[in-house]
């Protein structure tokens, strides 16, 4: 249960780390269907159609493997 833990502990950070990089190259939020706009100085992004996307292909992958 521990390693696990450990796996998943991991696995977040290095997610975390390499997912504001990966995002300027995979244009994640940029896509028609993803909404965003700026209040009182800010951006907002909600990523409805990227979410869609990748949630389809994690699911495809998983059952490739």
């Amino acid at each position: 249960m521990l390693k696990w833990m450990l796996t998943l502990v991991v696995a977040i950070f290095l997610l975390g780390i390499a997912g504001p990089h990966l995002a300027r190259f995979i244009r994640f939020g940029q896509l028609p269907g993803d909404f965003s706009f700026r209040f009182r100085g800010r951006d907002y992004t909600f990523p409805v159609a990227s979410t869609i996307i990748f949630s389809c292909l994690l699911w495809l992958l998983s059952r490739v493997v």
